[in-house]
């Protein structure tokens, strides 16, 4: 990851200026098939048209036009201008001169129609331009649900300086416009369909994260993403602990963290006046880091960095006392009471320490 945040930084700029430019291509493009329709009678009637209006002619005995001369007179004809001086007899050409005015005015008032239906659906539109820039996202990670949960790990990964897609049913206003401000597409809709996910990027990300508030459409997200793209790194939140297991197993999400887990430590922590991180599993060991004051009579009052860290197998990350902060503190400082220590342990032994701290004995 270290490797990752050093590339990310000076070329974001860039992407950020190539990525808008590849959205405002694939806008425009989304924008011109919203008037496919007036557009290709358009050019239907310009060039087919013009050829058959030219058969017509030298039907008639006027001769052929040139070729390249037939669109300009087509739209002559479309806004009441004859190319000829006097008026044919032929009944043919004179039906066609008066056809002409009447599929202009269709064709105007269809796309008139398209253009008020869009510049009035303003949130059609908005929808419609973050599909477009979601869509030039690579190796990117989607977020799905950005509550409270969802917007945190959503700013993080934005500080990081990842590219990062959000997916929300119900996006409030502020919302947007906090993602506006950190450069995040947020999309709006129900990421338990294919379109939403593919709408992000799903095909070309790197990782997924889902943590809205049910556990069922959890699953069924997960369910989905796995399908369109076997590969994909996901990650999971789950009220309900027996989920756990079961799709980490079955459904191949890399990470499944249970909301009750994730808070019981920090619950304990605060309730007692200490701090401990969540637990990382590493080779099937859990590890915590705590931070936590020295009691009087502690067994960790009197000793030295360097013998609690070897006698009691601990890392001892960072030493505070009073205005004075010493990250890994050299081995000969001594601990006292009123001391704060960020200790880096087992999880096990974590617990052990908050225990004996609150002894007010040396000796055990």
């Amino acid at each position: 990851m270290s490797a990752r945040l050093l590339t990310t930084g000076q070329p974001r700029r860039w992407r950020r200026f190539w990525r808008a430019l590849r959205a405002v291509w694939r806008d425009t493009s989304a924008l011109a098939r919203e008037f496919r329709r007036p557009i290709l009678l358009f050019l239907v009637i310009i060039l087919g048209g013009g050829l058959f209006y030219r058969e017509l002619l030298a039907g008639a005995g006027y001769g052929y036009p040139p070729l390249v001369d037939m669109p300009y007179i087509m739209l002559r004809l479309m806004v009441f201008e004859p190319h000829l001086e006097t008026a044919p007899p032929e009944i043919q050409i004179i039906a066609f001169w008066y056809l002409m005015p009447l599929l202009a005015i269709y064709i105007l008032g269809r796309g008139a129609s398209d253009f008020v239906r869009l510049f009035f659906n303003r949130d059609e539109r908005r929808d419609a331009w973050r599909e477009a820039v979601a869509s030039t996202y690579r190796d990117h990670i989607i977020i799905v649900g950005v509550g409270h949960v969802g917007l945190r790990v959503l700013r993080t990964l934005a500080q990081m300086g990842f590219g990062v897609v959000g997916i929300d049913e119900k996006a409030k206003p502020e919302l947007n416009e906090e993602m506006n401000a950190i450069d995040v597409t947020l999309l709006t809709g129900d990421a338990r369909d294919r379109a939403v996910l593919s709408s992000a990027g799903l095909r070309y990300a790197q990782a997924l994260i889902v943590c809205t508030a049910s556990d069922n459409v959890n699953v069924e997200i997960i369910m989905r993403a796995r399908d369109m793209n076997p590969d994909i790194r996901i990650v999971a939140r789950m009220w309900d602990d027996q989920f756990t297991n079961q799709i980490s197993r079955f459904m191949n999400v890399q990470a499944v963290l249970s909301a009750s887990d994730l808070a019981a430590p920090a619950f304990a922590g605060a309730a007692v006046g200490i701090e401990i991180t969540q637990t990382l599993r590493i080779q099937g060991v859990e590890y915590s880091m705590i931070r936590l004051q020295v009691a009087p009579g502690s067994f960790l009052d009197g000793q030295t960095v360097g013998k609690l860290q070897d006698e009691h197998n601990m890392d001892i990350v960072l030493h505070g006392r009073g205005d004075d902060i010493a990250v890994q503190p050299d081995s000969k400082m001594l601990v006292r009471d009123g001391d704060m220590l960020v200790i880096f342990a087992r999880h096990d032994r974590i617990i052990n320490l908050v225990e004996r701290n609150r002894r007010n004995n040396k000796g055990k």
